[in-house]
């Protein structure tokens, strides 16, 4: 695999929420993974881009989203989301569940049937990478009645993720608790759907109480997705449970703020993650992961660089990723981007604080570009970058 060289960097964000941002001016890349920070040398590389002063921020990562087949999402009737949200700068994608599928009787799911999509979807993605995108699927609905068979065959499917929504739990806790122990025996984290009733109009309603007992791996969109819990269940989550929790564009605005406030309050900032709660009633957003960035440095007080870790390392180690931070040994999933003319200020930090979306010329996912010169999901940025090299994988910009 080719060695490549991105220098002139006008600003560095790790995804690390210990070190959000660094005075790196150089990265270099091998076999997919970060080679080293600021190399002592720059020669030797097969690809060189200069970055011109561009910044350059770990690929975002979407910890909800709801695949069905392959980029055809029905809910939306559209074709082709996933290469838009990677244009939009999202390199990785944890599914929360695969339950949009046209004619599903959702009163009538069995273990056997939940388990078999989860694995037709983890197996659809698997094999298929959708343009380069880490997308994660093979979620399955948790129902009564499952036995540890069946978290095996997720596992083997290559499932990251279990999920409570539709489960009755008033009719048998302990059963939801071995679900939660039988799913971090083989690997996989739960999540459970938090608020009033999902767009199905059949989910539980979970708030403090049960999430007390529950102790699942991640609370899904605590400010709602769409309707949130209870603004006293919500002080209580972030103030008496240590879990992490996920804030969704797709929820409500003033309990978010509440959310991310309360956990700077309280110094927890570490368990906040994203995601968009999309393809879903809410449409489809290819710019959702940045919306969310943009929201909590613009209106809830982060510092760009400490939105950029929540949307990435944060939201990466939750998920049990190694991607979402720079660093040496670390997947190489990263974006160049500056802000675009009329944007507020000169950097992308003021352009992020000031609420303006950034400008995106390149993606890479595992040290390869998959979006090259332009996005087609954001305006250009004012600086762009030259890319000097001698195989196929980039494509030449102008300066």
């Amino acid at each position: 695999m080719q060695r490549v060289l991105i220098h002139n960097i006008g600003e560095f964000y790790s995804g690390d929420l210990a070190q959000p941002s660094l005075p790196v001016k150089s990265i270099a890349i091998a076999q997919g993974r970060i080679e080293a920070l600021d190399p002592a040398s720059h020669e030797g590389f097969d690809t060189v881009i200069d970055a011109g002063g561009l910044a350059v921020v770990p690929g975002l990562i979407d910890g909800h989203v709801h695949p069905v087949a392959g980029q055809w999402t029905p809910t939306q009737d559209a074709i082709g989301w996933v290469s838009n949200y990677l244009h939009g700068g999202t390199t990785s994608m944890l599914s929360a569940g695969e339950l949009h599928f046209p004619g599903l009787d959702y009163g009538s799911l069995t273990p056997d049937l939940v388990t078999s999509l989860a694995e037709v979807t983890a197996n659809t993605f698997a094999n298929d990478r959708a343009c380069g995108v880490k997308l994660h699927a093979g979620t399955a609905l948790l129902i009564p009645g499952m036995t540890e068979a069946h978290f095996d065959r997720l596992a083997k499917a290559g499932a990251k993720l279990v999920k409570f929504l539709f489960y009755p739990f008033a009719q048998d806790p302990e059963e939801a608790k071995r679900y939660v122990r039988w799913a971090r025996e083989r690997g996989l984290r739960s999540k459970v759907h938090t608020g009033g009733v999902s767009r199905s109009g059949v989910s539980q309603i979970c708030g403090f109480e049960i999430l007390s007992w529950l102790q699942p791996d991640i609370a899904a969109h605590i400010s709602g997705g769409p309707i949130p819990m209870c603004d006293e269940d919500l002080d209580r989550v972030i103030d008496e449970l240590e879990f992490p929790l996920e804030i969704c564009s797709s929820g409500n605005y003033a309990s978010g703020h509440r959310a991310v406030r309360r956990l700077v309050q309280r110094g927890r900032l570490d368990r906040l993650t994203l995601g968009s709660d999309t393809p879903g009633g809410t449409g489809v957003i290819p710019r959702g992961a940045w919306r969310n960035i943009l929201f909590l440095s613009s209106m809830c007080g982060l510092s760009p660089a400490e939105a950029i870790a929540v949307a990435t390392g944060n939201t990466g180690r939750a998920h049990g990723l190694q991607e979402g931070i720079l660093a040496p040994g670390r997947p190489a999933d990263l974006a160049l981007c500056g802000p675009v003319e009329g944007s507020a200020g000169t950097s992308l930090a003021d352009a992020v604080a000031h609420g303006d979306l950034p400008g995106i010329t390149h993606v890479l996912i595992d040290g390869q570009a998959v979006v090259s010169g332009r996005s087609r999901q954001t305006p250009p940025p004012r600086l762009r970058p030259v890319v000097n090299c001698c195989g196929p994988d980039f494509i030449r910009s102008a300066a």
